[in-house]
């Protein structure tokens, strides 16, 4: 999802505006959860990105989408930009703690 969102509209109040948008945000995050992952994969991360304007964006974690939204409408920003890409990735194994300690 690449997409600039604007935060302004004829008939909608902002709040009603901005929680439609934050929805519509999260349907897409869960629709790309669901889909089936390649082989050898555990699971899907976001890159992410958030700004003013794509020039401006800036890489932000997922959990911080929301904030950011509301930063935007705070500063009263006509619209803003969001990039939200799906990556499969595996986890990384743990170090156990006595093994951390020693190296």
């Amino acid at each position: 999802m690449k997409k600039t969102i604007a935060l302004t509209h004829p008939r909608l109040k902002p709040a009603r505006l901005v929680d439609s948008i934050k929805h519509d945000i999260k349907k897409y995050l869960n629709r790309e959860r669901r889909k089936t992952l390649p082989a050898g994969m555990d699971y899907w991360t976001f890159d992410c990105r958030f700004g003013a304007t794509e020039a401006a964006a800036e890489k932000i974690f997922t959990s911080e989408i929301n904030a950011h939204i509301d930063a935007a409408v705070a500063q009263e920003l006509p619209s803003f930009y969001v990039e939200i890409l799906a990556r499969a990735c595996n986890h990384q194994p743990r170090v156990a703690a006595d093994e951390a300690e020693e190296g």
